[in-house]
């Protein structure tokens, strides 16, 4: 790997106080701790004009150990707020558990706050979900238990919260496929005998947003922790008809490094953006695992997605867009401390240090 020069790591730093940006690949950390934000597999949740990033501790590596929050109003600085679940002395939460992919959306009709996670034992023998409740976004959550939904395993999952309030399960079932599962009225099961759909494709890390009336699904190819090209889909329906899978980033490109994990809307005064968050996994040391934020975009006339890959960007959060951070004639700075307590990694092809 080649040596940052003194000049490009003072170029990089200066450019970065003049406008808060999102470095893809930077080790990211707290404002008000200093370390390395621990919220892989993460999704963000937005109360009033702050953006709460709910996701994985990966301290102990696989093993759980935290659930944690962080808050934002411009989603460039993050501060540490709390766990929503700990490691407890036995059961679900208890050592050497998996808990992985927590996304939480509000139930209207309870005022509670629902958390949906993956559940397993060391050895992904289980395969469950699990499902826990808080008063607030960022309190400590109460754990309602664990089950497979419909009887059938569910790995890697995402939550979507429609128009009108009805919220669905967006859950890997290794075995037979990826499926949509509706949500009962409270948020806390599985509602029906059977899915609302089921693709026969093996995909995992599934993320869904819906622009204009249609249903756009984003997951991840089969590969362990090392990174692939991620495939999207879209339907007018959640029971479709869905349209052949294809990739949103460059082909080869592995989603620069990344694997999806949440899709961000951004709605302000001039327009609605989107935002995709990835995980840039390091197997060998998943607490280094870094985070992959890139400017997502929708063509609601031809209901396509796709993505490129950028050095730096900065998303502007009262006007619902995004635009291409200062230029960077050496975007290799590994030591650099950019806003928002972010340092570079490397950045010059938009692959890091390790994949997935």
């Amino acid at each position: 790997m080649r040596s940052p020069s003194l000049l490009s790591l003072a170029l990089l730093s200066s450019s970065a106080l003049a406008s808060l940006q999102v470095v893809p690949g930077a080790t990211w950390t707290a404002t008000n701790t200093g370390e390395h934000i621990q919220a892989h597999g993460a999704g963000i949740i937005k109360v009033d004009d702050t953006y709460y990033l709910i996701g994985e501790d990966k301290t102990n590596g696989t093993a759980f150990l935290n659930v944690n929050c962080y808050s934002s109003t411009n989603l460039v600085e993050w501060a540490y707020e709390g766990a929503l679940l700990s490691q407890e002395a036995s059961g679900d939460l208890g050592p050497s558990r998996v808990l992985e992919r927590p996304k939480v959306i509000y139930n209207d009709q309870t005022g509670k706050y629902v958390l949906w996670m993956h559940i397993d034992s060391s050895d992904y023998k289980e395969a469950k979900t699990g499902v826990a409740t808080g008063d607030t976004v960022c309190s400590e959550y109460e754990y309602q238990g664990s089950f497979q939904p419909l009887g059938f395993q569910s790995r890697d999952m995402g939550l979507f919260k429609d128009d009108d309030g009805a919220a669905y399960l967006l859950t890997e079932d290794r075995e037979n496929g990826l499926r949509i599962n509706a949500l009962t009225d409270d948020y806390l099961n599985v509602t029906g005998d059977s899915s609302v759909y089921r693709f026969d494709e093996k995909y995992e890390a599934p993320a869904m947003i819906k622009a204009d009336g249609t249903y756009y699904l984003f997951a991840s190819q089969l590969s362990g922790w090392d990174p692939n090209d991620n495939y999207y889909t879209t339907a007018p329906s959640l029971s479709g008809p869905w349209t052949s899978w294809t990739t949103f980033a460059t082909a080869g490109s592995a989603t620069y490094s990344s694997q999806t994990t949440f899709v961000l809307p951004i709605t302000g005064t001039a327009s609605t953006s989107y935002i995709y968050l990835g995980d840039r996994w390091v197997s060998s040391a998943l607490f280094r695992s870094t985070y992959v934020w890139l400017p997502l975009a929708i063509d609601t006339a031809a209901n396509t997605a796709s993505m490129a890959d950028a050095v730096n960007w900065v998303p502007d959060v009262a006007a619902g867009t995004t635009s291409a951070g200062p230029s960077e004639s050496a975007p290799e700075a590994e030591d650099a401390v950019l806003s928002g307590g972010g340092e570079g990694g490397v950045f010059a092809d938009g692959a890091g240090d390790a994949g997935e």
